[in-house]
């Protein structure tokens, strides 16, 4: 169960625990080729963001501890 935080040096900008079923995030994530994801209540941590160019932190941690993390970053046009 994966949180996923995004920073912009040491402020936190935005953060998601689970995705919830989106359907913008479905559409999206479609569009760009991401990894399809099929099931609405799963624990997939997302976040849809515009930002201004620069420096940028993600970090990923396990709600209930430890585990492994994969981090895709896309640009949608």
């Amino acid at each position: 169960d994966p949180q996923l935080a995004l920073f912009s040096g040491p402020q936190q900008i935005a953060a998601n625990d689970n995705w919830g079923g989106d359907a913008q995030l479905t559409a999206v994530g479609g569009a760009v080729g991401a990894f399809a994801l099929a099931d609405a209540a799963g624990k997939d941590a997302i976040l849809l963001i515009t930002l201004a160019p620069g420096a940028y932190t993600a970090q990923v941690k396990g709600i209930d501890g430890g585990g492994s993390a994969l981090v895709e970053v896309y640009e949608v046009p």
